[in-house]
């Protein structure tokens, strides 16, 4: 039986309209398990938040909480003791939220710079920042010596080292080319200078001053305020939405240099201002908290294991996972030793190397 020519144009509009309804059903189904895994940590982060500002050797309730809260906006109709308020917005609300604003911040630049250097084991730590920040702190801490004074001399000196070394891994691998492989090792050239240059400091450093930068270099949430709240807050709402929006460069970027360069992105251009906007963000936080490893690492290797790779996605997963993982790190620092709290930094290498070495496992399995 043969079909006349309007058949046949009916019959491939037919099979063409079912195959565009069954890919934005596939489509749909793409977004929408995006969606509950977004919903899923959103909800986890609340919970984790609840948790975390009740916990600690002073032990409220969750109402104690929740009435301190509302007491603060609608003083009128809910009322909160003197002793639950200094708990609450003195000592730990701004500790949590910092928590949050951190583990966002680092899950986003991991998965920026595992991103644009194509390399599973990519962080902005990867760059140098940690222990340019380390080294900066180490020299406020023994020698007194800085770019600022009084109260802000550790910080501003661990933010400023934090950007030089940035600054200097750009200057090398533009010098031969701004490559991932270039950035990598120009990266760890500069990591291992400056660990070089920490440990000549601990080494001519008084016995109380070398305690007090390896406790710096420990990691912390302890050493958080509403300032430094509120300026990494800044700098995150600043990046991350442009981060976001320019995620189709970082899927292109996966492609490869040449079939990035083919459909339009300017490949050095773009590994640039990635990379200084991720290390902005880093030296924002490490500044305040010292070295929190392992969250910019394992953050977008499990998002990228529950919702695959598209960067428009990845960034917020990664970002959403970072802040569910350092807050529940945090938790259980304040509480497995109550009332003895032991520094974040700690918890996230315990929780992060059994994932790494799941990772490892997996690999060999796959390979055999």
């Amino acid at each position: 039986m043969r079909l006349s020519g309007q058949d046949a144009v009916s019959s491939i509009s037919k099979l063409n309209g079912c195959k565009r309804t069954d890919l934005e059903k596939r489509y749909r189904q793409y977004t929408g398990r995006k969606v509950l895994f977004f919903l899923f940590l959103i909800l986890g982060i609340f919970f984790l938040f609840g948790v975390a500002v009740t916990q600690g050797s002073a032990r409220i309730s969750i109402m104690d909480v929740c009435s301190s809260l509302l007491a603060r906006f609608l003083p009128e109709y809910f009322h909160s003791t003197a002793f639950t308020d200094m708990i609450v917005w003195d000592v730990r609300l701004h500790k949590v939220l910092m928590g949050i604003v951190a583990g966002m911040g680092l899950g986003a630049a991991g998965a920026v710079m595992q991103g644009i250097l194509k390399n599973p084991l990519a962080s902005p730590f990867t760059l140098g920042i940690s222990s340019a920040a380390s080294f900066g702190a180490a020299l406020a801490i023994v020698l007194g010596a800085g770019i600022v004074a009084g109260s802000w001399l550790i910080i501003g000196n661990a933010f400023i080292f934090a950007l030089i070394s940035a600054l200097a891994v750009y200057i090398l691998a533009k010098y031969k080319g701004i490559s991932s492989e270039t950035m990598i090792l120009a990266g760890i050239a500069i990591m291992y200078l400056f660990s070089a240059l920490t440990s000549l400091l601990q080494y001519s450093g008084r016995s109380e001053q070398v305690h007090e930068v390896v406790f710096w270099m420990m990691g912390s949430l302890g050493r958080s305020s509403w300032e430094a709240l509120v300026m990494v807050t800044i700098i995150l709402v600043f990046c991350l939405p442009y981060l976001v929006i320019k995620s189709w460069d970082l899927n292109a970027l996966g492609a490869g240099d040449e079939t990035a360069q083919s459909l339009g992105v300017d490949v050095e251009q773009t590994r640039v201002v990635y990379m200084m906007l991720a290390s902005l963000i880093t030296a924002s936080i490490v500044c305040f908290t010292g070295t929190i490893g392992f969250i910019d690492l394992v953050s977008p290797h499990i998002t990228r294991m529950a919702i695959g790779g598209d960067h428009r996605f990845l960034l917020i997963g990664s970002a959403l996972v970072g802040a569910f993982l350092l807050l529940g790190a945090d938790t259980l620092a304040r509480t497995i030793l109550a009332p003895v709290i032991l520094p974040v930094g700690i918890m996230t290498s315990f929780l992060g190397i059994p994932f790494f070495m799941y990772l490892f496992l997996r690999r060999t399995r796959t390979f055999e």
